[in-house]
């Protein structure tokens, strides 16, 4: 609910609905419905609101029943498709609206053949505009951040955050979200895989990323860092200028 509600919000921009405002009274008076002149002109604005609400709906319905569904197919084959199940959602309700307007003014229903022939021009002009979204969504999302290496030597199925690294006898334990995970490995080797996470040497056992941590705490003489699982790594006078260089501590 939450997504959708989300989708909804980014949908309806200030500049759409204002857009809206302008556009929907200037259609109303530049094309009467199915090229009938005679409807008075609160009729069309009335039905040309009636089908943008029916075309928004149409998309809902339609982006509900196939999300996930039609990741597999080509670009054309998946317009096409929800070209169609546009048109079914479409379709039926524009002939209804169509039905109620025309009969309550004493006018001739149109037939379905011109109901339906607005049907596929407003399903490939949804699209279309879809189409134009997807891509300017793909283009403004950030990219997700890159895994390092050494995440592919934890647990399968690991999803977590790396917040160091230590050197214990010949292994260097792992210390992450979901746990501390020991890996056969020289501290160096087990640094170099961290690539592309950003962090620093702490101290000649340690290696922190920048990102775990939170905070300095000072006992004395001695520095450390607090990280956000509440760790304390202790600073050494030989890594404390770097640190202090790039704003750490």
């Amino acid at each position: 609910m939450n997504t959708e509600v989300s989708e909804l919000r980014t949908a309806l921009t200030p500049q759409r609905m204002c857009a809206a405002f302008i556009f929907l009274p200037l259609l109303s008076y530049a094309f009467p419905p199915f090229m009938d002149a005679d409807v008075p002109y609160g009729l069309r604005l009335l039905f040309w609101v009636g089908v943008m609400t029916i075309a928004l709906g149409a998309i809902w319905a339609t982006r509900m029943l196939l999300r996930d569904k039609l990741i597999l197919l080509k670009l054309p084959l998946r317009d096409l498709a929800f070209a169609a199940v546009i048109l079914v959602f479409l379709t039926p309700l524009l002939w209804l609206l169509a039905w109620g307007l025309f009969t309550y003014t004493g006018k001739m229903v149109p037939e379905v053949k011109s109901v339906a022939a607005y049907g596929v021009l407003f399903a490939t002009g949804l699209v279309l505009v879809r189409r134009n979204d997807l891509h300017a969504d793909s283009i403004g999302e950030p990219k997700p951040p890159e895994l390092p290496r050494l995440s592919k030597r934890l647990p399968e199925g690991f999803e977590g955050q790396i917040y160091r690294l230590t050197v214990r006898d010949h292994n260097v334990d792992v210390v992450t979200s979901e746990g501390v995970f020991s890996i056969r490995s020289r501290f160096t080797d087990a640094i170099a895989e961290m690539e592309p996470v950003p962090g620093h040497c702490s101290h000649r056992s340690h290696w922190v990323t920048d990102a775990s941590i939170a905070g300095v705490e000072k006992t004395g003489s001695k520095t450390f860092l607090r990280l956000v699982n509440g760790d304390l790594v202790p600073v050494s006078r030989k890594y404390k200028p770097m640190l202090e260089e790039d704003g750490l501590i």
